[in-house]
């Protein structure tokens, strides 16, 4: 996990260019950044129906660097973007991204349904890579045990990762997300990433390692959800956590 991640916690920071010519030019940007994973948000793709320019966008970008490369086509009913591909469309292109390219880690929801993340966990097995299975928020945040039954859930499905993005009302809210987590990270075998969107869950973003949440999501050039800090921020604002937390357990 350590090798795949980097320094803990790690950062990722989006791809969510239209067409491949914005795709190459914010990975210019983004790699000057050192991100320690990049995620291709495929949802934003306008021309994601045609598979053969999937698959070439990832060498493309597999070819400028060697920072791990996540790819996800973020459900629409989870925040992503409106994609011209049925359900049955996505697995197949996901599958194929597994089978057929140096993708590191791939990211679906868990509301896909059993049978749709089975496929994948396949895939990603035969390929050697990793899945995070992921649930997203956007109204609220829902009560500690409906958040650590999806966590559970995610991990007997076979989740390398279990990702829980939500949304506060306030900053009980945040709070609520981060004890949580803790929770969540003591009672699964698996890493746990976790964050609090929107600008009141900004902090979630900053601390959240500290209650055992391995990654978290900066901006490079553009967001991919609400609350993301850029990435210079977002490292120093770590750093200066980890120089106090040693002092808070003494």
């Amino acid at each position: 996990m350590v090798k795949l991640l980097g320094r803990l916690p790690a950062i990722c920071t989006p791809l969510t260019g239209k067409t491949r010519e914005e795709i190459m030019d914010q990975l210019g940007v983004v790699r000057m950044h050192l991100p320690d994973v990049i995620e291709w948000r495929a949802d934003f793709f306008h021309e994601l129906a045609d598979t053969e320019l999937v698959l070439d966008v990832i060498r493309e970008i597999k070819e400028v660097t060697e920072i791990p490369l996540l790819f996800t086509i973020r459900a629409q009913h989870e925040g992503g973007e409106r994609i011209v591909l049925t359900d049955a469309d996505k697995l197949a292109l996901v599958k194929l991204v597994c089978a057929e390219t140096a993708v590191e880690m791939v990211d679906v929801e868990t509301s896909n349904g059993d049978d749709f993340v089975r496929d994948v966990r396949a895939a990603a097995d035969a390929a050697g890579k990793r899945l995070i299975l992921s649930y997203h928020n956007f109204e609220y945040t829902p009560d500690n045990a409906e958040l650590m039954k999806r966590a559970q859930n995610a991990e007997k499905l076979g989740a390398d990762f279990v990702k829980l993005a939500v949304m506060p009302q306030d900053k009980a809210d945040v709070f609520q997300l981060l004890h949580v987590t803790k929770e969540i990270d003591e009672a699964l075998d698996v890493p746990v990433i976790t964050m609090s969107m929107g600008d009141v869950g900004g902090l979630s973003r900053i601390i959240g390692w500290v209650y055992g949440s391995v990654l978290t999501f900066g901006v490079g050039v553009e967001l991919s959800a609400p609350g993301q800090m850029p990435v210079k921020e977002l490292r120093e604002a770590i750093r200066k956590t980890q120089d106090l937390v040693p002092k808070w357990e003494k």
